[in-house]
């Protein structure tokens, strides 16, 4: 498997306010080499929630430092528990982390660069921004906030960038136009996004509407954020006679593989698409949050990537494992 996980422990050195709702957190492994690591890395945190182990994944902010790992963690009501875990921490805590891993490819040839941020997706386009501003490359980067006052990195961003730094803040309103935004660029520009699953739905119509090649659309992913607010659901499996709760907290991956419904899993991000599960029925609707399936796909409702799609209501799933097998 691509994402073959190797845990180390670390400690918590440091924790910064960046804003009123975003925090950042200076991590540092025992065995620590400050080697560098690739743009769009990103590190799994080991947290507990309702006394449960669970796993977080954040994106590494900026680029290798001799001091440790940085991370920016935004605190939110709609998080499934990992933000208030991260929150309630401090410096001196024990940590057990990966090794970081990356799939936002960049390539380094390129005449032009776009770079998307919507709120928090800021923290992998940071290191992005500083990789090309060091090569001389021309990029500009557009960062979507509600407001000024809560963007992360906004003064380090204006200073590296300058007029090359475009904030779209909507209580100034200034909203983020996608659609003209790719139109005007030229073609053979790499694009690299970072942000919500809505703001990523439309940035992909936008860019293939501009005529641009969808692989030159690079994009991180917030594994939490879909259509529908993260509440319970219910999971029923096919011919067991099983029904699972499946609570806002924790993933129907988590719970099915808990429960003796064995799922493989690789990326837990909703890239991979290797723990996608057949889709029986559906009594709600369901909220795809993985980047694996077609906007055709997801319409059709008849796989969910159990890592971290969600639903409302009760769906039934066949994970090909049955009842008398367990």
């Amino acid at each position: 498997m691509r994402f073959i996980d190797t845990w180390t422990a670390a400690t918590l050195v440091a924790i910064r306010d960046l804003t009123p709702n975003v925090r950042e957190f200076l991590i540092k492994p025992d065995q620590f080499e400050a080697t560098s690591y690739p743009v769009g890395s990103h590190i799994n945190v080991s947290v507990t929630i309702d006394g449960l182990p669970e796993t977080r994944s954040y994106s590494l902010v900026g680029e290798a430092s001799p001091q440790g790992f940085k991370i920016a963690v935004r605190r939110t009501d709609e998080s499934r528990g990992g933000s208030r875990y991260m929150w309630s921490l401090q410096p001196g805590a024990r940590l057990d982390i990966t090794q970081p891993a990356s799939l936002l490819a960049v390539d380094w040839s390129r005449d032009n660069y776009c770079l998307i941020a919507g709120g928090i997706g800021i923290t992998p386009i940071l290191g992005a921004a500083q990789a090309l501003a060091r090569r001389g490359a021309d990029v500009t980067l557009h960062y979507a906030v509600r407001s000024r006052s809560e963007a992360a990195y906004l003064d380090d961003l204006a200073a590296m960038l300058g007029d090359r730094l475009v904030v779209h803040a909507s209580d100034e309103g200034e909203r983020l136009d996608l659609d003209a935004l790719f139109a005007a660029l030229p073609q053979g520009t790499l694009a690299l996004f970072c942000g919500p699953m809505r703001m990523l739905d439309a940035a992909r119509h936008a860019w293939i509407g501009a005529g641009h090649p969808l692989p030159d659309l690079r994009y991180e992913t917030f594994g939490s954020s879909g259509t529908l607010p993260t509440e319970t659901f219910r999971v029923r499996l096919k011919d067991s006679g099983v029904e699972l709760e499946i609570p806002r907290e924790r993933s129907m991956l988590d719970v099915l593989n808990a429960s003796g419904f064995e799922v493989i899993s690789d990326c837990k991000r909703g890239e991979c698409g290797l723990c996608a599960i057949d889709v029986v029925d559906v009594e709600g609707e369901i909220d795809h949050r993985d980047v694996f399936f077609s906007d055709h796909q997801k319409q059709t409702n008849r796989k969910i990537c159990a890592c971290v799609s969600r639903a409302r209501g009760t769906i039934t799933v066949d994970t090909l494992l049955r009842a008398d097998a367990v």
